[in-house]
C-alpha cells in the first residue's frame, strides 16, 4: 500500500496533534511526526499545511529569536484548531474503525474460489 496517499490524507489531522502537545515551528513539527512514526513525511509537505491551517484560521504563529540562524516562526494551535482536532479525530476514529471492520470480515474468510 501506498503509505504516502494514506499520510496526504491525514497530514492536518496529524500536524494539529502534534501541535496539541506543544508549539513548534516547521522543521521541529517535521522531526516531531517523522520520530512518531511517520517517516515519509515531507518537509515541503509539512510547511504547506502549516501555511493551509493558518490560513484557515486553526493556527496562530509568533517569532521566537534564534540563536542558531533567523527567528523561528512558532506555530500554536488556537480554540478554531482544538475544534478541527476534536471533529478531525472523531471522522478518522470512525473511518479507521469501518476498516478495520471491513479487513476483520475478509481476514476471517476462507477463500471461496
Amino acid at each position: 500500500m501506498d503509505t504516502s496517499q494514506l499520510l496526504k490524507g491525514a497530514l492536518d489531522l496529524a500536524v494539529l496533534a502534534v501541535l496539541r502537545e506543544s508549539d513548534g515551528y516547521g522543521y521541529d513539527v517535521v522531526r516531531r511526526l517523522r520520530a512518531a512514526g511517520l517517516d515519509e513525511v515531507g518537509d515541503a509537505s509539512v510547511y504547506g499545511t502549516l501555511r493551509r491551517l493558518y490560513q484557515s484560521g486553526a493556527l496562530t504563529t509568533y517569532m521566537v529569536p534564534s540563536l542558531e540562524g533567523p527567528h523561528r516562526k512558532y506555530y500554536s494551535l488556537n480554540g478554531a484548531g482544538h475544534d478541527q482536532l476534536a471533529r478531525s479525530g472523531k471522522t478518522w476514529q470512525e473511518f479507521v474503525g469501518t476498516v478495520d471492520g471491513l479487513l476483520g470480515e475478509t481476514t476471517g474468510r476462507t477463500s471461496e474460489r
